[in-house]
């Protein structure tokens, strides 16, 4: 969880991302602005005890990411840190703790879920209806602003807290 000291500081930020248009020039491709949208989901969530000192953040499918995405790597949240993985498979996702549902991996969708149910995982995604599908974050591109919908049961049904900071800037709360 993130520390009380750093919460201002991290809300300006979530803010600034929340409100940030999609007039995307060099300097803030999409998938920059959701990578870190992506962290700060990641800040604003509280797993259960048992999740040991690193969170893995692993991509499902064709990682739209890149570089933008590995620049968190070892970054600190909280007490723990950030290491991120890109698998091919259902199968890799045993040790994730943060798995980003990439839309080439849509097809795979309800496989992922299937296995990850009853695990400490934030499953997050970008894909038209994946919160209703049980994903408990989606990120959206409405007003050519990046929203996100937030769905309350996959979390909770993980193990995992959603900040109350975190759900009131969804555009959606599905419970």
């Amino acid at each position: 969880m993130i520390s009380s000291a750093r919460i201002p500081a991290a809300l300006t930020a979530l803010a600034l991302l929340w409100f940030a248009p999609r007039a995307w020039s060099d300097d803030l491709p999409e998938y920059r602005l959701k990578a870190a949208v992506l962290y700060n989901f990641v800040a604003f969530t509280e797993w259960p005890s048992e999740v040991g000192p690193t969170l893995n953040l692993c991509i499902l499918g064709k990682d739209p990411f890149g570089a933008d995405l590995d620049s968190f790597q070892g970054r600190p949240v909280g007490a723990r840190h950030l290491a991120v993985h890109r698998t091919s498979g259902v199968e890799s996702l045993n040790d994730c703790q943060i798995v980003f549902i990439a839309s080439s991996a849509t097809g795979s969708l309800s496989n992922a879920l299937a296995h990850l149910r009853g695990v400490p995982a934030l499953t997050v995604a970008d894909s038209l209806g994946a919160a209703a599908l049980g994903v408990a974050l989606n990120m959206n591109i409405v007003n050519n602003k990046i929203t996100f919908e937030a769905n309350l049961a996959a979390a909770r049904g993980a193990g995992l807290n959603l900040s109350s900071k975190l759900l009131r800037l969804a555009t959606e709360v599905r419970q």
